[in-house]
């Protein structure tokens, strides 16, 4: 018998789960093929070391911050988080460090002294003009986006309409001008932190302003503006939201490749399987990324306009993703004892006197197809926070977050034949700051942009499918091109990351238009 569908989700990641909770509820039949074997896409836990087979780890996404607290709600699903506090740890090579988190006057101390005073004010003012920030926007994030100007008038209050548009328009250099620090490693520190993760711009490149301003959007309760641990790693949330797809009537089938999405006179009328089967249904959900949705759809299918705007947003993956099972937890030069520094998000940097010119030279070499020798690089340890993935023998696990890298490396060289050295090289960085890390290091699971693509099956191994330079009305739109397909992933608004917006925001407009 043919199978049939009311709504056909390509894809079990969290913005697909999503979609398939709120589609479900409304009594349509929804059926989510996974290609993979596990659901979650890049969102998920796993166990990938060979040395340590019990130690798990957050493979992709690592952190949950992004994902509005009232969407969280309307799903109705319970996602056990774990506050990270200190949740930043500035190490350097001598006795000095910044480590700060709820406690805001200690922040301002730590900072002056670190700094200077004026780099405390400043400090302050930046984080005070934020939050005004993120409290106006914050209802557009579960709506279909206007323009950035429209935005800004219809949500922004008058005082911040014009420093939000030049943020979002212009580089995080520019906007971290404006507070007046005295420090560049202060500026560097809060760059590396949100301006450049996922992204290929660099520290002066326009829309670097706008992935800063998405990576300060955490709203979640109890969390005071960080990013939080997942209890379980990050695969608690995709379990979760898939129990919850499963109990409001949606079947989810895993290990199932869609190999095309069937049109029939202009408009949606099924999926193909690989294995050659077909499933009848006039609605797709894609949470693919959008170009390999145009992939399964044709080319020829889309709208001229949409697929040259495809085309011109795309960029290749800068991202690396270096897992590691570690021993034990390594000693700070800076820090010896634990004052909870682990926890943190730990940021490696260059010495002051250099960082900005470093920064400017790793993100010129990544563009170039070169590795560069200090890369942006954030490191955590998440099972000192969790410790429900440490395995018997005590191992924690860890994990460099590395901004720019080349997809393609110059002279042809191959990523198989790189990884192995530059993770050396990345680990000897480490050593700088605590010596005998690479010591500790008992196995390794690390992701280059070819590896990402290839473990999470991300068009380029790009993070967020389409830079977070783009936002608002320039991502991806929900109707994607040919009547009844939808677009449900990080490509489209508002941004890439573990959100789940997308998902929402495309079901609501399949709601709409099936009255």
């Amino acid at each position: 018998m043919e199978q049939r569908a009311d709504v056909v989700i390509v894809g079990a990641g969290h913005n697909g789960l999503a979609a398939a909770i709120l589609l479900a509820r409304k009594n349509l039949r929804v059926l989510v093929l996974e290609e993979k074997p596990t659901l979650g896409g890049a969102t998920k836990t796993e166990f990938p070391f060979s040395r340590a087979p019990k130690l798990g780890i957050s493979t992709g996404a690592y952190l949950l911050g992004l994902i509005p607290p009232e969407l969280v709600a309307k799903l109705g699903v319970d996602l056990p988080m774990k506050r990270r506090d200190p949740h930043y740890f500035l190490p350097t090579r001598d006795n000095r460090s910044l480590l700060f988190g709820s406690d805001t006057a200690s922040m301002r101390r730590q900072i002056t002294e670190f700094f200077s005073e004026a780099d405390g004010n400043a400090n302050v003012a930046l984080n005070e003009e934020l939050s005004a920030m993120r409290d106006d926007i914050a209802p557009t994030w579960l709506e279909e986006p206007l323009s950035l100007e429209q935005t800004a008038e219809r949500y922004v209050r008058p005082a911040l309409r014009k420093a939000f548009v030049d943020l979002c328009r212009g580089p995080v250099s520019d906007y971290l001008d404006r507070f007046g620090f005295r420090s560049d490693l202060i500026k560097a520190m809060y760059a590396v932190t949100d301006g450049f993760s996922g992204l290929s711009g660099g520290y002066d490149s326009p829309g670097t302003g706008m992935n800063f301003l998405i990576h300060n959007m955490c709203r979640l309760p109890g969390a005071d503006g960080t990013w939080m641990v997942v209890e379980g790693g990050m695969g608690t949330v995709s379990q979760r939201l898939a129990a919850k797809a499963r109990a409001e009537g949606a079947v989810i089938r895993e290990g199932v490749k869609v190999a095309s999405i069937e049109v029939t006179d202009g408009a949606v009328s099924g999926v193909l399987l690989e294995d050659g089967s077909r499933i009848a249904t006039k609605v797709v959900v894609s949470n693919a990324d959008p170009y390999r949705t145009r992939g399964l759809v044709g080319k020829d299918r889309l709208p001229v306009a949409l697929s040259q705007r495809l085309d011109e947003v795309q960029r290749p993956g800068t991202t690396m993703k270096v897992n590691m099972a570690l021993r034990k937890l390594p000693t700070f030069t800076c820090l010896p004892e634990d004052r909870g520094q682990y926890g943190a998000t730990i940021h490696l940097l260059p010495d002051e006197h250099e960082v900005l010119a470093s920064l400017r030279k790793a993100h010129a070499d990544a563009m170039a197809g070169r590795l560069p020798e200090f890369p942006s690089m954030e490191w955590y340890i998440h099972t000192a926070v969790d410790g429900s993935l440490r395995d018997a023998e005590g191992r924690h696990n860890a994990a460099l977050f590395v901004q720019w890298v080349p997809y393609e490396l110059e002279g042809g060289r191959s990523w198989d034949d790189a990884l192995p050295g530059y993770v050396k090289q990345l680990l000897s960085i480490c050593d700088r700051f605590a010596p005998g890390t690479s010591d500790l290091v008992e196995d390794t699971f690390a992701l280059s942009p070819k590896g990402i693509e290839r473990h999470f099956g991300i068009t380029y191994g790009h993070i967020h499918h389409v830079d977070n330079s783009y936002g608002f009305d320039e991502r991806m739109p929900y109707r994607f091109g040919v009547p009844g397909l939808y677009l449900a992933s990080a490509g489209a608004h508002p941004a890439g990351a573990v959100i789940g917006a997308a998902g929402h925001n495309a079901a609501a407009a399949v709601i709409k238009d099936l009255g």
